[in-house]
């Protein structure tokens, strides 16, 4: 046999052995293959079954990674777990299954329960993400199986979802607690798998929405546009006590710009009557001060003045300014009494002499 023809035949009996594995279901398979590799002094590689009508005839087994490998012998289970990779085992007396160890997602469908009120509704999706701890393997197989899953996942969810339905009404499982679902699913698993199951981790937990009989869900759907309506009018409303709220604040700031341009107008014109003010009474205080100065310099004048004609207005100095104005006059008199005239003003002059004689003598 050729090596071509060799490896066609492996994969027709791999699709023969893939379609068997479907048909049968992972883990009760009714015909279970397993295949190892031998070569032969011409190295033509060559794939035999060594596992038929579910006995394990295999000696070499593969265990992928993220799974770890636990073995029964005579059905009995072993301590022994094995890592990824191939690995030997026993024929006929030895089984090994895959368990896997990492982050995995099982998916719970089609769940019907009964509400409080008695309508009945269905949860079409429930995800739960979980991981079994590697070294809580052995105890987990030993005590549960290898579907220790559906034990603490798929019938646990059952059982919790019902729990939680028969004791609220259609509008808090359906409206009002379904964001609560999800952490109340988590805690209720994990609370039990800690308890009996401590190798069994639940990470998360997502629900999807009921479905709920078409009548019930029509009201709903009336219900949800109301308070739509309501919903919209509601915002309606604070738009315009928005709007009208925003007219007041700018009207009051309006009349508030106006005040205090009002108030700085009026300081500023105050500010010119005072600057004004106080700059007529400098020009008063100047003209004040001159006028004084001039009445002063004017009475000190006439003081002087008076102290000079005092001091030149001897008898002496009036008969000498009265010849020169008796010389200087170019009239012509004519009469009887011209020299009574002139006599007379000697006579006055002698007069006018003799005061101011009297006014030295005066203490």
């Amino acid at each position: 046999m050729t090596k071509s023809t060799s490896r066609l035949k492996g994969r027709r009996e791999e699709r023969r052995y893939m379609k068997l594995k479907g048909d049968g279901g992972i883990g009760s398979a009714r015909w279970r293959w397993r295949w190892s590799i031998m070569a032969s002094a011409s190295n033509t590689e060559i794939l035999v079954p060594l596992a038929i009508g579910g006995a394990n005839l295999g000696i070499l087994h593969q265990v992928p990674e993220g799974h770890v490998g636990v073995y029964w012998r005579g059905g009995a289970l072993l301590k022994t777990t094995s890592s990824p990779g191939f690995h030997l085992m026993i024929p006929f007396l030895t089984h090994y299954e895959p368990i896997q160890v990492t982050i995995q997602t099982d998916q719970v469908k089609d769940i019907p329960c009964g509400t409080k009120g008695g309508v009945m509704i269905y949860f079409e999706k429930i995800e739960v993400v979980n991981r079994l701890r590697k070294d809580h393997v052995y105890d987990t197989i030993l005590n549960f199986g290898v579907s220790y899953d559906k034990t603490w996942i798929y019938d646990k969810i059952h059982h919790e979802i019902n729990q939680f339905c028969s004791v609220n009404s259609l509008q808090e499982v359906y409206i009002d607690k379904f964001d609560q679902i999800d952490d109340m699913m988590k805690d209720a698993i994990q609370r039990d798998c800690t308890r009996y199951a401590p190798g069994i981790e639940i990470i998360g937990v997502r629900v999807t929405k009921a479905t709920i009989p078409k009548s019930i869900a029509r009201n709903y759907e009336i219900m949800e546009e109301e308070r739509t309506k309501v919903l919209i009018a509601v915002e309606r409303q604070k738009v315009v006590e928005k709007e009208a709220e925003t007219q007041k604040k700018k009207a009051v700031t309006e009349a508030e710009k106006d005040a205090h341009v009002s108030k700085i107008y009026m300081e500023q014109r105050l500010m010119e009557k005072e600057s004004n003010k106080r700059q007529q009474e400098i020009e008063n205080e100047i003209y004040l001060s001159r006028e004084k100065s001039l009445t002063d310099a004017s009475y000190y004048r006439i003081v002087q003045e008076a102290v000079a004609n005092k001091l030149r207005l001897t008898p002496e100095y009036l008969e000498m300014k009265f010849i020169e104005s008796i010389a200087n006059n170019s009239k012509t008199y004519f009469g009887e009494k011209i020299p009574n005239m002139i006599l007379g003003q000697r006579l006055f002059g002698n007069v006018v002499a003799k005061i101011s004689k009297a006014d030295d003598d005066q203490p």
